[in-house]
């Protein structure tokens, strides 16, 4: 069975998600935990890169969905970058190119919050 693993780390005031592998019914209390700890340090602005990641399933997209409001709440946001395309596929079929900001490149999605974190 495939595996996931994810790395977090801080680019300024945004928090950067890497999951790496798959996020599924198995996996995706991992991928909440890592999520659900960001907040839980007061970090509202999310990104997270999916250059790694070859699967999400619909529980990981509602991991995602189920910050989405608190995250807002304190003015911050989740981004995604660095979609493969069968992952980008399932983001776009469900909608969520519409909710979420997606960005071509890591540098592109932090350059877009920086005028944010200047306030």
């Amino acid at each position: 069975m495939a595996d996931l693993s994810i790395t977090v780390r801080q680019a300024g005031e945004v928090a950067v998600l890497l999951p790496a592998g798959f996020i599924n019914a198995h996996t995706v209390r991992e991928f909440e935990v890592a999520l659900e700890g960001i907040v839980d340090r007061g970090c509202y602005s999310i990104l997270i890169n999916c250059q790694d990641l070859n699967y999400i399933s619909s529980a990981g997209l509602g991991a995602i969905m189920g910050l989405i409001e608190t995250v807002r709440e304190h003015a911050g946001d989740i981004l995604l970058s660095n979609l493969q395309d069968n992952v980008f596929a399932i983001f776009d079929t469900l909608g969520f190119t519409q909710l979420y900001r997606v960005f071509t490149t890591e540098d592109e999605a932090l350059a877009a919050v920086a005028p944010e974190r200047k306030d």
